[in-house]
């Protein structure tokens, strides 16, 4: 009886902890933007202001100087000026756009000896957003003639508990999937509900955000398991998640810098890109998930982030066998947009010099999501946030608009790249209701 009135006490404690932590997390300084349209859309043509607030422990922050200046999503400024806070508050003009897109306000305030920085973007009639890479005519040819030639490696694969992993309501083992005869493989975390029955469970492949890193928490989303999905969560390198965070770091520094990192290795070359292979071995996962005895025999999801995100959509747009996905601000969309004078997809590749020939321009064509996303057939839920400039709102809707399936968002405008512990929930709660 003590110890479960000890362990009340502490399960209290904890959750005041929580409770109490304020927005932004552990930050002396908070910004408020509020456009003066709710959801942050305006049409082109109409002008768009902000009112913004700005406060130290709490307390606004009068007679402060704000320097601004205003550009398009991840473009130059083309205007600046500053106002002077009144009650912590003041008004900016963002003009407006006449070509549908957002524009940001970035913004900048010095208190004491400390300089702070905040943005904010708005979009104008961004559902007409249309993006600048074209499929290339045989693009659908290029995939279906690599995916024959990769289905022709027997499905091989080796499994091992992870007695860490596993819980009251979940199994876990690790698994490396090889993917040709060259040697080249995947590892992942393969997630089952505890006992789960000859098909009885929907599977969900999970893939990665960018980087060269391991499988970071691979509990983090048991409640997939725990509700009756197997979720597959894996790397694309083939590099086990066992070793650890220095080796990785080792490997990453060597192998992954702003001239060499792997979405740019072979870019040149539609043939020998890098991200060939990853994306044929998103299939190969499928191919792995489908012949599990416990699978449903239904649905097949795909699910992710960021990259993560790219590769959902591309693995949805290459294999029939989806039945439904979900990803947020993918990454590798409308890469080539910069062309047009308006933001791209990450990685960005045009802010390295010489990344805009036209045989790379090429090449990305294959492997941009835009083109992956046309393919779609299948009940598609995407969410994204308009401050973020990792993978910019520009991109995303450009994926989202191409879309002719079944389609539903969730709008966060604050979210820059991240997602919140109940947008992620979210997914599941989507995928469930999407089930066959």
């Amino acid at each position: 009886m003590k110890k479960n009135i000890l362990f009340l006490l502490l399960t209290v404690w904890c959750c005041t902890l929580v409770q109490a932590e304020n927005y932004p997390y552990r930050n002396d300084v908070l910004w408020v933007t509020v456009p003066n349209h709710a959801d942050w859309l305006y049409k082109t043509g109409e002008r768009a202001t902000v009112e913004i607030q700005f406060y130290k422990y709490g307390i606004p922050q009068d007679g402060v100087t704000v320097n601004y200046e205003l550009g398009g999503d991840m473009m130059p400024a083309d205007a600046k000026g500053s106002v002077v806070l009144k009650d912590g508050k003041a008004v900016i003009s963002m003009g407006t756009m006449k070509q549908p897109g957002f524009r940001d306000c970035r913004m900048t305030a010095v208190v004491g000896d400390k300089t702070y920085k905040h943005h904010v973007k708005v979009g104008f009639s961004p559902d007409r957003i249309r993006p600048y890479t074209q499929m290339p005519a045989d693009f659908k040819e290029f995939w279906d003639n690599n995916k024959a030639e990769a289905a022709k490696f027997p499905l091989k694969y080796s499994k091992k508990r992870i007695e860490e992993y596993c819980t009251d309501k979940v199994d876990c083992y690790l698994v490396k999937l090889q993917l040709n005869a060259q040697g080249q493989a995947i590892y992942g975390y393969l997630f089952y509900p505890k006992n789960a029955e000859k098909g009885s469970c929907p599977v969900v492949l999970c893939p990665p955000g960018a980087g060269i890193k391991t499988i970071k928490e691979p509990l983090r989303h048991k409640y997939y398991a725990e509700q009756g999905c197997i979720r597959f969560e894996i790397e694309i390198h083939g590099l086990n998640p066992e070793m650890t965070a220095g080796e990785f770091k080792e490997i990453s520094t060597a192998f992954n810098g702003r001239e060499n990192g792997y979405l740019n290795n072979g870019l040149d070359n539609r043939d020998n890109y890098y991200m060939k292979h990853v994306y044929l071995a998103c299939v190969r996962c499928i191919d792995l998930l489908t012949s599990l005895p416990e699978w449903d025999g239904k649905n097949v999801i795909v699910q992710g982030g960021s990259q993560g995100g790219a590769l959902s959509l591309i693995t949805a747009g290459l294999d029939s066998r989806v039945t439904a996905c979900v990803a947020n601000h993918p990454a590798l969309s409308d890469m080539a947009g910069y062309m047009a004078g308006r933001a791209g997809g990450y990685p960005h590749f045009f802010r390295v010099p010489g990344m805009d020939t036209l045989d790379k321009l090429k090449t990305m064509a294959y492997y941009d999501v835009v083109n992956f996303a046309r393919q779609i057939k299948v009940p598609t839920y995407m969410t994204w946030g308009y401050n973020d400039d990792v993978c910019p709102p520009t991109t995303s809707y450009a994926v989202f608009n191409v879309l002719d399936c079944p389609k539903e968002t969730l709008i966060t405008p604050i979210n820059e790249h991240w997602t919140s512990e109940d947008t992620e929930y979210g997914h599941l709660v989507w995928i469930l209701k999407h089930l066959k």
